[in-house]
């Protein structure tokens, strides 16, 4: 039979800072009795929502706000958008509509037309225009804030050598950088924070024409040095696009951003105050989407089925086989014999109850597949993480399939691989190899023939781990 080969991976750690800190319980929800006189000690802030085609974020990013854990009567809310193609303007409206009473005051600013700017190539190119206009923006509500005696939030951590360990919070603490993007606060009521702009640049600045290095230059020529505290997270940031990208392609990113969310907590949530149209979740052309989970692990449960919607797949939930409720004699009623001389090919030791339960498990599904004739489903177990463009390279990798017409039987869409020998390409398809030996079985795609091929292998009579069994089946073990 042909061997199968390998996608992608779907253990790809992207971690980014997280959003939103909810709010305490109320008086109402049993938390402490409202102490009026001390909310109204804390200083009054302006949060400056600047917004361009954002429909596919500004649900979950309104949603932070109304989750903040700082008094609303306290907040001014100064919020501006123009050059839209999508519903951004129509959402801010609902959103500010629902919640006006609650802040102290609201700003708005709207343009409708144009859509674009001169000689942009997409709504994710900034031009010298785009730039100018952001910068205006950002120094009209910066004056707006002035005006009020107020803080001013903006920031995320431009690359520095120590970029990596401070975004990835290896590295905790409060540190002073060179200069910021994207959301930070200033405190107006220090005296060097008087003579901050956004625009116009300083006269002596001479660098690239943007925000970020014409605020960051502002700062320096005032004294006023920045910093960047980790010690708790603020918020997210999407992957900045190319000039070239679309805003489906931003949309997918953002998705990946809500999946990441999702793993590394806290999750984001959208606003109540918006109506958002309902997911509709498909097998995605497959016949069955299977989603091992163990029942103890309700956890893992609602985190996947959670990651599924986002990605819009129907998973059927598959309840695992508890390694730890097995022992030796519901092992032999079973029929499992273990494999004479199995070791560990690392560790030494010998086949666990937990590796027995999750053969068991997969074997459940494979019979399944049989039992009901599914030519190609989806098996996923519930410790995974998504790359981004999971769904879209998937979708893209069982075409190429179709077209093709290769005769594949199981697929890795996950996959540890254990040494490094070179792995041969398959013909026509890109980022498909004929795999070497490989450990996990988090994701994989199996064909019935694939499937019908494992069960007759009868390997519950010379159990070993499912990852070492499916080696030994396209013939790639070192054994």
């Amino acid at each position: 039979m042909p061997p199968p080969g390998l996608l992608l991976r779907c253990a790809l750690a992207l971690l980014l800072l997280g959003l939103g800190v909810p709010s305490p319980p109320t008086e109402e929800e049993g938390g402490p009795p409202a102490r009026e006189e001390e909310e109204e000690e804390l200083p009054t802030v302006v949060v400056a929502i600047l917004a361009r085609n954002a429909q596919h974020s500004l649900p979950h990013y309104l949603g932070a706000l109304d989750r903040l854990d700082y008094p609303a009567e306290r907040i001014f809310i100064w919020c501006a958008t123009d050059h839209n193609v999508d519903n951004t303007t129509q959402m801010l409206q609902e959103w500010l509509g629902a919640v006006e009473k609650h802040y102290r005051s609201i700003v708005w600013r709207s343009v409708d037309e144009p859509r674009s700017y001169p000689n942009e190539l997409g709504p994710k190119h900034w031009t010298e225009p785009r730039f100018e206009q952001m910068m205006r923006l950002k120094q009209e509500a910066l004056t707006f804030a002035r005006s009020q005696e107020a803080g001013y939030i903006l920031g995320y951590y431009r690359r520095t050598v120590d970029y990596f360990p401070t975004k990835n919070r290896q590295r905790l603490g409060c540190f002073a950088l060179p200069m910021v993007f994207g959301t930070f606060l200033i405190d107006l009521r220090k005296d060097d924070t008087a003579h901050l702009a956004f625009y116009p640049p300083h006269p002596t600045y001479s660098w690239p024409f943007d925000d970020i290095n014409v605020f960051a230059y502002s700062c320096q020529v005032a004294g006023a040095e920045m910093f960047l505290c980790n010690q708790e997270r603020f918020g997210y940031i999407n992957v900045p696009m190319g000039s070239h990208q679309t805003l489906e392609e931003e949309e997918v990113q953002f998705v990946h951003l809500v999946l990441e969310a999702i793993v590394d907590g806290p999750p984001m949530a959208r606003s109540r105050h918006l109506y958002v149209p309902p997911k509709h979740p498909t097998k995605i052309g497959f016949d069955e989407v299977f989603l091992i989970n163990l029942p103890r692990r309700p956890d893992r449960r609602q985190r996947m089925l959670e990651a599924l919607s986002e990605l819009e797949i129907d998973p059927l939930l598959v309840d695992a086989i508890d390694g730890r409720a097995l022992n030796s004699s519901s092992i032999k009623k079973l029929g499992i014999d273990l494999l004479p001389g199995y070791y560990d090919p690392f560790s030494g030791r010998t086949l666990t109850k937990g590796e027995v339960g999750c053969f068991l498990s997969h074997h459940h599904v494979w019979k399944e597949i049989v039992e009901r004739g599914l030519e190609k489903s989806l098996v996923l177990e519930d410790d995974i993480r998504f790359e981004a463009y999971f769904k879209r390279r998937l979708l893209k990798l069982m075409n190429e399939l179709e077209r093709t017409q290769l005769d594949w039987e199981l697929i890795y869409l996950g996959r540890k691989q254990v040494n490094s020998d070179k792995e041969e390409a398959v013909a026509e398809i890109p980022y498909l190899v004929v795999p070497e030996y490989s450990y996990w079985t988090l994701a994989y795609v199996l064909s019935r023939r694939g499937a019908q091929k494992l069960i007759e292998a009868r390997p519950l009579s010379k159990i070993l781990p499912v990852d070492e069994f499916l080696p030994i089946m396209y013939d790639k073990h070192p054994k």
